[in-house]
């Protein structure tokens, strides 16, 4: 494997000028440059990383821990900061936590005490003060998704327009019977949901229905044997409002099994869309955030905070991304 002596060597030029060419870290002339960047070239030099990280007191890698990955808004947000990431020459470490608090406390522990200059989070609601003294220690965090901690910066989404809008858009179509299947009130994009939700039924004058969440359960189960309880105590139903896809899936299945068609008898909207919805069988509609571009953001934000100077640290910030309609057959 070539070494920077190696590379000098054949530039004909000292250690320290290809060293000072390679990091931009004073004048080189340009002539020599090439002549460096030649010699690298030619024998495939491959810089030490870790050893310059090191020296430099940055690693260039952050760590991302989200509740999980497959079918959700997660997934598409991890995507967005890798990409973000790599553009910037840094890696990522990501771990998933099953919305387990315990896990996610061990993550966050060997993360702080590992090989990362920042942190990007999506908190399960029970370790703030873990993530309050993460931060205070020095090291970068921004929120994604969940805003938690109000003096961190967040990448979040305008979640009580959303079940607003979703609201108004149902009852546009004709439906007064709408249920709404939400997750724990613990958890903001739950509960802003819920808050508009309920405002938006309240000025059309609609009566409220929905189940009594009981966890932070993003599962087919969960979604199906809510829609069969709103069902028994609504048997009028006639619009159902989804927290993900993956409930309205199980919700799909449900009202197949109770003979109530979709979408002639009862319509289903997600309020957290994914890819998979426009897959379906039945394809589904729903409120789509941006979650590739708001995984980009939440990386550079991250970025900026990580490379910015000791004594002129970002102050907190918050971004927030409105969701949009997307129009499938289970409406």
């Amino acid at each position: 494997m070539a070494t920077l002596k190696d590379v000098a060597k054949l530039a004909c030029v000292d250690v320290s000028t290809v060293s000072r060419a390679l990091n931009n870290t004073s004048y080189v002339h340009p002539e020599t440059k090439a002549r460096i960047l030649a010699a690298v070239k030619e024998l495939s030099y491959q810089p030490n990383v870790l050893a310059q990280g090191l020296r430099q007191g940055k690693r260039h890698t952050i760590g991302v821990v989200v509740p999980r990955l497959n079918f959700t808004i997660f997934a598409e947000v991890v995507q967005g900061v890798e990409e973000a990431a790599g553009k910037r020459g840094y890696a990522t470490l990501i771990c998933t936590t099953e919305e387990d608090a315990q896990v996610e406390r061990d993550r966050l522990n060997r993360l702080r005490n590992g090989f990362i200059d920042g942190l990007i989070v999506t908190g399960t609601g029970k370790n703030g003060r873990l993530i309050r003294d993460i931060h205070a220690s020095g090291l970068p965090i921004v929120q994604a998704i969940r805003c938690q901690e109000s003096g961190i910066s967040s990448v979040i989404g305008d979640y009580q327009s959303c079940g607003y809008e979703a609201v108004y858009y149902l009852a546009r179509k004709g439906c007064r019977h709408i249920g709404l299947i939400n997750g724990t009130a613990e958890l903001s994009p739950y509960r802003e949901r819920m808050y508009g939700y309920q405002r938006a039924m309240q000025e059309l004058h609609l009566e409220e229905c929905s189940t009594v969440p009981f966890a932070q359960e993003n599962s087919f189960e969960y979604g199906y044997q809510r829609t069969m309880e709103l069902l028994d105590e609504c048997p009028e139903l006639d619009g159902i409002m989804a927290a993900v896809d993956v409930h309205g899936l199980g919700a799909i299945r449900a009202l197949k099994e109770r003979g109530r068609r979709v979408p002639e008898q009862v319509r289903v909207i997600s309020l957290t869309g994914h890819s998979v919805g426009a897959m379906l069988e039945t394809t589904m509609t729903a409120m789509e955030f941006p979650a590739h571009e708001m995984g980009m953001q939440a990386a550079n934000m991250l970025m900026d905070a990580v490379e910015a100077p000791s004594d002129a640290k970002p102050s907190p910030q918050r971004l927030v991304f409105s969701a949009s309609l997307a129009e499938r057959e289970s409406t």
